[in-house]
């Protein structure tokens, strides 16, 4: 593989300007998983979206997949992209970002190219969250290459920073190419949208600390945190990067009325409860946590609002 510029830039601490050091966001269903009782439509996803605004919430949240199968049945989902479009211009003032696009569903130029219309058509509220994937039937489905993931995300990665960053790349990978591409018209930043990368993984890490500006983990118990973080921390290290600089971001699980998910991560309890899991969390430098309420109403993610309130609160 040939680099276009071996001494890359690393992130520039981009990310939103939020109400309070740490702030909250929201995942929106756009799939059939067991989330949401059904198939949400455009309506659905549109309601969820103004409630999760209204109740304070400063981003939201779109998984990035195709379907989903297990064992005894395959469920699909919406397609994020052309989601989080309509959603930008329909929903003011909050945040809007995939969680996270998978970079070997399209060419690494396609999602620069959508990023800058999506931020554009946002007035610069886009967040790009990618990934290496991890959900083999959904490459076999659609004939895409699934190994090698991680060596594949570094060359799309490469791409896509450059012509979001500086509207230029100029890479021969083995498996993606850009010959001297160029990112025109530019949307309303000029050094574009905040990256962020969900993984834990060595490789994958590295790529994010030369790379992007926000970093997003899985959640857990405290402990199993901690080792996530030691991980960041080690590979800021390795590179020579504060560690300071990186954003840290979280999903959790919050039960809503209707929860029937007895899974030890969901947390539970009153408003108080809730909040006090929270700030917990926050306690161990996460700037961001991605909340998914299950399940996911319009009902369930407005009296979400208490809790909205009260970690912003204080």
């Amino acid at each position: 593989m040939t680099h276009s510029n071996l001494d890359a830039v690393l992130a520039t601490g981009l990310w939103p300007k939020t109400r309070k050091a740490a702030s909250l966001g929201i995942n929106i269903p756009n799939s059939e998983r067991a989330i949401f009782a059904g198939t949400p439509r455009y309506a659905d996803m549109l309601a969820m979206s103004q409630a999760a605004a209204k109740s304070g919430f400063e981003v939201l949240w779109f998984d990035d997949h195709f379907s989903f199968t297990t064992d005894a049945d395959l469920r699909g989902a919406w397609d994020a992209w052309t989601l989080m479009a309509a959603i930008a211009a329909a929903v003011p003032d909050v945040q809007i970002g995939p969680m996270v696009a998978c970079t070997a569903y399209r060419n690494p130029g396609v999602i620069a190219k959508m990023s800058e219309m999506i931020d554009d058509i946002s007035g610069g509220r886009f967040i790009l969250g990618l990934g290496a994937g991890w959900h083999k039937p959904e490459y076999d489905q659609f004939g895409i290459r699934y190994e090698p993931r991680v060596s594949q995300f570094e060359e799309a990665l490469e791409i896509i920073h450059g012509l979001v960053r500086t509207g230029k790349a100029d890479v021969q990978g083995s498996y993606y190419q850009a010959n001297e591409a160029v990112n025109l018209p530019r949307g309303p930043r000029p050094e574009g949208p905040p990256i962020l990368i969900g993984s834990t993984g060595e490789r994958m890490l590295k790529s994010l600390v030369r790379y992007a500006d926000a970093w997003n983990t899985g959640g857990g118990t405290v402990e199993e945190l901690k080792v996530k973080i030691a991980k960041l921390d080690a590979a800021c290290e390795d590179a020579g990067r504060d560690s300071n600089t990186v954003v840290r971001t979280v999903g959790v699980a919050i039960a809503g009325d209707g929860n029937t998910n007895d899974a030890a991560n969901v947390i539970k309890g009153n408003t108080e409860q809730k909040v006090d899991r929270l700030r917990e969390i926050v306690n161990l430098g996460f700037q961001h946590i991605m909340i998914r309420v299950d399940p996911s109403t319009p009902e369930n993610i407005a009296t979400a609002a208490p809790v909205v309130e009260a970690c912003y609160s204080t």
